[in-house]
């Protein structure tokens, strides 16, 4: 399917890696010029010389979106090649806590870090889409967002929030042709969760292989109808979709990536 992104400009916060970089690869091969941004310049450049390589247009975008000044440096750099079209905002933080030991200072810093940042890229971004009248903003969100766990409650709080105010911006955007919608993941095997299982499964008895530790593990912490962890390819196909005039008349919506975890009809 061409989802029609031939010649539009792309910003994927947090695309070194993971769901960004899998993101960012996705709307590259559907046709669109990519903006990769990180903290660092190294880890940014080796993704987008891998997407050139592959026949795709990326360049890229360095600073800390925690940051006013990080995001005016994000901002211009992403500007310097063109008017940006797509803004993802997929960067973010996520620190195994419990309610004991995340205290008032790293709630203020995890929200800082996971809303706010979007919100500074949504400022800089979004009036120049209004005046064009076109664009596409897509939020990655989660299901802690809408069914929390008992633990690290700063990060499930933060997760709200982001989809929170994507469905405001979706409603201050009414009558235009930019768009606001979320992509929400469930658990997503990316190397590091995939080292985490291996690591605890002698501990929980889920067994040597893969294939046995990733049935029983998700059994035992994330069951899903599809019985298994998502792959980061699985998220960047919603949030491509997203990106495309085929989904112009969709709005402040809540697409679960999920495979069934979160259960609800609506």
């Amino acid at each position: 399917m061409d989802l029609q992104l031939t010649g539009r400009r792309a910003l994927i916060t947090g695309s070194t890696s993971g769901l960004g970089e899998a993101i960012a690869r996705l709307l590259a091969r559907e046709g669109a010029e990519v903006v990769i941004h990180g903290r660092g310049a190294e880890r940014a450049q080796v993704v987008a010389d891998s997407i050139a390589t592959e026949g795709g247009k990326a360049s890229i975008a360095v600073g800390d979106l925690a940051t006013d000044a990080g995001a005016d440096q994000v901002a211009e750099s992403a500007l310097s090649g063109g008017d940006i079209d797509i803004l993802v905002n997929n960067a973010g933080a996520y620190q195994h806590l419990n309610w004991a030991d995340a205290t008032p200072d790293i709630w203020v810093d995890t929200y800082n870090i996971n809303v706010v940042s979007g919100v500074r890229m949504i400022q800089r971004m979004v009036p120049a889409m209004r005046e064009r009248d076109y664009g596409r903003v897509v939020t990655i969100g989660g299901g802690l967002g809408i069914q929390p766990f008992n633990n690290h409650p700063h990060y499930n709080a933060s997760l709200a929030a982001r989809h929170n105010l994507a469905v405001s911006l979706a409603r201050d955007l009414a009558g235009t042709r930019v768009t606001s919608n979320v992509v929400s993941p469930g658990a997503i095997l990316v190397p590091a969760v995939q080292d985490f299982l291996v690591k605890l499964s002698p501990e929980r008895g889920w067994g040597e292989t893969w294939e046995e530790i990733e049935f029983n593990s998700v059994r035992e912490i994330v069951p899903n109808d599809r019985v298994r962890y998502g792959r980061p390819e699985e998220i960047a196909g919603a949030v491509a979709y997203l990106c495309g005039p085929s989904a112009e008349y969709i709005s402040g919506a809540t697409i679960r990536v999920d495979g069934g975890t979160v259960r609800s009809a609506f």
